[in-house]
């Protein structure tokens, strides 16, 4: 018997260093960590433990006994793993933590309240004497957690538990509700800090260059995601679900997100911490088939497989596949293969009356967005016309520039060298940082960033060892003064903690998870009704 990783793995990989015998792969130290899609326990080396179901953040480890039916296929993935990957011993030593600090030598800035801020967070104050302060734009942390992750993957969400002794540490203080550029400055977080962590991710879309991207209905699938998660730069926009078919371009776990809000059942919605206004317009909207346009073929599919293998689980929705012959020679490595298969079952059944549908499209090639002054359909490079009042785009992402230091603007990425900011002669800024997303662009999924993190810390205390970092800094105080006199309505963590406890008691008299606040207004308000 064995313990068996299942669809939501975060790829933390916090599982590995507690296993006693080292058999979950593959490790953060091997060459292909970076583009693995998640993790697996090899069962025949498996000694039943337990250790890892204990560790395991977001409740994605089962004993394979326990499987419940949905998730029985990732027992034959794990085996196929191995059998094409045997477990080899990893001879990479388990890092250890800087020696603690003095109170005061070392104050750092993390910009940015998502996972990759988090874990940055976590990396330093794991350190005795380190300060953190944490600026946040939005009266919430968490990021993309709360706000990026779709609202049936509460289990995904739940990683924000690791976090809690960070939050609740005397040494990290959060400043939600206050954002760098215009509440306070880089060159002013500077001289309050001996460093500067910028974690603020990628959260502009890239364009698809077509003509009539611009039409009314035609919208990032960024702006959707955020939409039906209440973000409150997103939660008034309009969106038309009168039509019958959504088309969306692109392939990635978004696309399939967004597939998936589009077509469950209101009961199935109602369930998840979907906002109430995205509860109410998607339950009136008369969508019944989403298309999924790639412009690669199936091997190329840029969807994770356990989100693909997920789809099939949907009650009342069927899984089509169309375009590019499913051929298993197409294959180019493990997950490619375990996409083919998993497409070819999807061709098999036949198509049941009543039911909506989640059509893939590959090797299709969009040309042109029709339409006057709203999308009425999609021209494809074959001619074939596609009619649709709602066109979403989610081809991925790019970060915006942040004042005062260095933007790349082709690849969308502040330059870094292992997280260390580079100047236009590629030399290192001294005590900036960056890591997440707007450091290496946007690709891994949330436990990506642990390693993504633990890198820039370790250039950090690299720098901090060399002496780059000494320098006074102002008294932690003037930070907070500062902001006071600008008349800035900073929150705090028992804010958050107000703001939390007010949505979960709205939920529970809605008979919800918990009903969220989507304005500033009223997300402030609930933080400060506990004064």
């Amino acid at each position: 018997m064995a313990y068996v990783i299942t669809q939501n793995c975060c790829k933390d990989a916090s599982c590995i260093p507690v296993c006693p015998v080292d058999c979950i792969r593959p490790a953060p130290s091997a060459a292909g960590f970076d583009t693995a899609e998640m993790l697996y326990i090899d069962p025949d080396s498996c000694i039943d433990c337990g250790a890892c179901f204990d560790e395991c953040p977001v409740d994605a480890i089962h004993y394979d006994d326990d499987l419940p039916a949905h998730l029985e296929r990732f027992k034959q993935l794990s085996a196929d793993y191995f059998a094409q990957n045997p477990l080899q011993a990893d001879p990479t030593p388990e890092p250890t933590r800087h020696s603690p600090v003095g109170r005061g030598a070392l104050r750092v800035a993390v910009v940015g309240a998502g996972p990759a801020a988090c874990y940055a967070a976590a990396e330093l104050i794991g350190t005795d004497g380190v300060e953190v302060d944490m600026f946040e734009r939005l009266p919430t942390p968490f990021g993309l957690i709360r706000a990026g992750v779709a609202p049936d993957h509460q289990r995904t969400k739940s990683v924000v538990r690791l976090f809690d002794a960070v939050f609740t540490n005397e040494r990290l203080r959060c400043h939600f509700n206050v954002e760098v550029g215009r509440d306070v400055t880089h060159d002013e977080l500077l001289a309050l800090h001996h460093a500067v962590i910028y974690a603020v991710g990628a959260s502009d879309t890239r364009a698809l260059g077509l003509p009539g991207e611009d039409l009314a209905g035609s919208h990032p699938a960024a702006d959707f995601v955020g939409w039906y998660n209440g973000h409150p730069d997103h939660a008034s926009h309009d969106f038309d679900l009168t039509g019958r078919r959504a088309v969306v371009i692109g392939n990635g776990n978004v696309a399939l997100d967004v597939a998936r809000v589009l077509t469950m059942g209101p009961a199935e919605l109602a369930g998840t911490d979907i906002a109430e206004h995205a509860l109410d317009a998607l339950h009136a909207g008369k969508i019944d088939e989403v298309v999924i346009l790639a412009r690669r073929g199936l091997a190329d599919a840029a969807f994770s497989v356990s989100e693909f293998l997920a789809l099939g689980h949907l009650p009342d929705v069927d899984v089509v596949v169309q375009g590019d012959p499913i051929d298993d020679d197409a294959a180019v490595d493990f997950d490619s293969a375990n996409k083919i298969a998993i497409a070819r079952e999807y061709a098999a059944p036949s198509i049941t009356p009543g039911h909506k549908r989640i059509v893939f499209r590959f090797g299709a090639r969009p040309v042109e967005i029709v339409g006057s002054q709203h999308v009425t359909a999609l021209t494809l490079d074959d001619g074939e016309v596609l009619e649709t009042s709602l066109l979403l785009r989610s081809i991925g992402y790019r970060g915006t520039p942040i004042d005062g230091v260095p933007f790349d603007r082709a690849r969308g990425v502040v330059p870094n060298k292992q997280g260390r900011v580079l100047d236009d002669a590629d030399m290192s800024i001294p005590g900036v940082y960056v890591t997440g997303w707007i450091k290496r662009g946007p690709r891994g999924v949330i436990g990506s960033n642990r390693v993504c993190a633990a890198e820039t810390v370790a250039a950090l205390w690299d720098d901090f060892d060399a002496g780059k970092l000494a320098r006074d800094a102002l008294q932690r105080e003037v930070l907070r003064n500062l902001l006071a006199e600008r008349g800035v309505a900073r929150l705090d963590w028992d804010d958050w903690r107000a703001i939390d406890e007010s949505e979960c008691e709205r939920g529970q008299a809605a008979g919800r998870l918990r009903s969220k606040l989507v304005s500033r207004h009223d997300l402030i308000a609930a933080a400060l009704a506990r004064d």
